[in-house]
């Protein structure tokens, strides 16, 4: 048995004797039958089954690695095989295009959320333990309950309060938050599961010291959970039962449990309207026959209030190297929707599978609700099986409950997102451009400096299981590590994905006086989204566009105002006066008589033109156009077109 699973044995013995002592039992309130430390019983009570449907296993993209993130200025890559973290290779950390901002803590649990309330305070929730209550016994005693931190200075988190309601202290996978009500929820739980006891918090007027709104037993069972995106409905789910409980929170200080299914989940997310749960269904354990899947479960009745609910299956999908499925993020891109499914672990974890097989990510189109399928997947190199095999002996790979894998991922926006953050155990954290869905790419990742501690049985390995939050409008994404605590990370601006669906500009275009077609000085990147499609590459400073047709590109420099201040073309149909890309330099002096040498390669169609002219060869080897006043300061200009080269 592997050493997490152990000391989880011993926490739950802990676990259900303190909750039997303190909690009445459920079925002294009406809520559910059965003495509360019985977990059999409370497995296998009453509720709803739904009829089952099949499990599909419909078409899927080939099971590679994500191509690998170009490193930029400032990084410390990795040296080897994408996302492999040898023995001694990142004491001080490995980072590609994100830079450490802030650090509070020493160790991290399964759950990182951001919440700005009604005042404009900025916080963060994390809870601290990966189990407890192991962590109740590391000296320093900052990893017990869920930790309340004052974001308003990012590079400096402040500790302001710690929840330690029992659930808080160990909610395992379950710590979840309604933005709208400003709810915090946790339900019991561990590696296996805990007795419903479910504490509720109101983070609303100060999330800095959230308010204790009740603690009751009003679930089956815990170990992950949903939250309605109206804030009116928490579920609680076990992943070792077919147990989910529906939680009227409409009022937090009664919760009352509305709707019992016999349903198998690990993590659950709520569709926006709430009529829909998308389901990590892991698969029943020991069992050779059953695999883990999506589940697409209608839940209009339980959002709707009715009496005596009743739920539907839609469909159910499997794919190539499921582990066990963790969680599923409902989006929308394009007018199509989605799903970001994380397995965690591999399929060694479970009905004796292939330890080298990991599950990975993948992005699943539920379009068509009935027949789901896998577009792509994100996954690391070291995750592919021959390679897996090769690193079986790397520091966090004896438990199979750590070790070269995926745990948990997250979207800044739930519409049109352009950016994946996930963490993978020992390869650390790992971001992702999805702007091309069927395409993703790796542009980022944060190896923590290894740190000895207990829970990685101290051979100095990441212990990333969490799922990330985005600060997005300062590029910064939260996670936690589970043996070295809360990290704030920025994104590079030439690596953070601008927006919108990359495309190329018109193969014709006229060459105005402040714009080269529909590329304008003056707009604002936001702006410019708006005429044009996303770029199809970028820096911090400069956008680059394809033509149609594959001839040349168009370009922008944007100023430290994020203005454009520089549009730069090379295609051949782009011009003025018919002089384009291409045209000699005698018909650009017979078409601008008055054109004035700037420098030996750069010319300006008269003193006084914002347009601008590279020369080479006798020849017009770009158009340009910028205001007066960049021409005026050579420097700023030369600047300008050094960032374009």
């Amino acid at each position: 048995m592997s050493r997490l699973v152990t000391l989880a044995t011993r926490g739950l013995l802990i676990v259900v004797v303190a909750a039997a002592l303190v909690v009445p039992p459920l079925n002294a309130i009406g809520a559910l039958p059965g003495p509360l430390n019985d977990l059999l019983a409370l497995g296998q009570g009453g509720g709803e089954t739904p009829a089952a449907v099949p499990i599909q296993h419909n078409a899927e993209p080939p099971l590679v690695a994500t191509p690998p993130a170009h490193c930029g200025p400032g990084s410390r890559p990795e040296t080897g095989v994408q996302g492999r973290v040898p023995a001694d290779s990142a004491t001080n950390g490995r980072w590609c295009n994100l830079k450490l901002i802030g650090h509070q803590g020493h160790s991290g649990g399964f759950k990182v959320l951001r919440y700005v309330d009604t005042r404009g305070h900025e916080c963060a929730f994390y809870d601290t333990a990966l189990l407890f209550p192991i962590n109740a016994f590391k000296l320093n005693a900052d990893s017990l309950g869920v930790a309340v931190l004052d974001m308003s200075d990012p590079a400096h988190p402040k500790q302001t309060d710690t929840l330690t309601e029992l659930p808080m202290m160990s909610p395992h996978e379950s710590l979840n938050l309604n933005t709208r009500r400003g709810l915090l929820a946790a339900v019991n739980g561990n590696p296996t599961t805990e007795p419903g006891l479910v504490s509720i918090y109101d983070a609303h007027s100060d999330c800095r010291h959230p308010q204790l709104k009740s603690t009751s037993p009003v679930a089956r069972l815990g170990h992950e959970s949903g939250f309605s995106a109206d804030g009116r409905t928490f579920y609680a789910a076990s992943t070792a039962f077919k147990a989910i409980t529906a939680v009227d929170v409409t009022d937090p200080a009664h919760p009352h449990a509305i709707w019992q299914g016999n349903v198998l989940s690990h993590g659950m997310t709520i569709s926006a309207s709430g009529n829909r749960a998308y389901i990590a269904d892991p698969g029943t354990y020991g069992s050779s026959e059953s695999v883990g899947n999506l589940l697409i479960l209608d839940t209009s009745q339980i959002q709707a209030r009715k009496p005596n609910p009743k739920t539907r299956e839609i469909s159910r999908l499997t794919w190539r190297a499921a582990s066990i499925p963790q969680n599923a993020i409902p989006f929308t891109a394009h007018g199509r929707h989605y799903l970001l499914e994380i397995d965690e672990y591999t399929q060694g974890t479970t009905r004796n599978g292939d330890k080298n097989q990991v599950g990975g990510a993948r992005i699943i189109d539920i379009t068509d609700e009935r027949k789901p399928h896998v577009v792509s997947l994100l996954r690391l190199q070291v995750d592919q099986p021959a390679d897996h095999a090769a690193a079986s002996h790397d520091p966090g790979q004896i438990d199979p409950a750590q070790g070269y894998a995926s745990h948990y991922c997250n979207i800044p926006t739930q519409m049109n997102p352009q950016i994946v953050a996930c963490s993978f155990i020992s390869s650390g954290l790992r971001v992702f451009d999805i702007s091309d869905l069927r395409h993703p790419k790796a542009i980022g990742y944060f190896v923590a400096p290894t740190r000895q501690a207990v829970e990685n049985g101290f051979d100095g390995s990441n212990f990333a299981m969490s799922k990330p939050a985005f600060a997005a409008q300062r590029h910064e994404i939260w996670y936690s590590d589970g043996t070295s605590g809360f990290y704030v990370l920025r994104v590079a601006a030439s690596a953070w994905p601008v927006g919108g669906r990359p495309g190329c500009l018109a193969r014709r275009a006229p060459i105005g006086p402040r714009n080269i077609g529909r590329v304008r000085l003056g707009l604002s990147r936001r702006a410019l989204l708006r005429r044009v499609p996303a770029p199809r590459s970028h820096t911090a400073r400069t956008w680059t566009w394809c033509v149609k047709g594959r001839r040349g590109k168009v370009s922008a420099v944007f100023n430290r105002r994020g203005r454009v201040a520089l549009v730069k073309t090379t295609a051949p149909r782009h011009g003025n006066r018919r002089i384009h890309p291409g045209t000699s330099v005698r018909a650009l002096h017979r078409a601008y008589p008055r054109l004035k040498r700037v420098s030996k390669t750069l010319a300006r169609a008269n003193p006084r033109s914002p347009r601008l002219f590279g020369l080479r060869r006798k020849r017009v080897r770009y158009i340009a156009v910028s205001s007066r006043r960049t021409i005026a300061a050579r420097r700023t200009l030369r600047a300008y077109l050094r960032l374009l080269r």
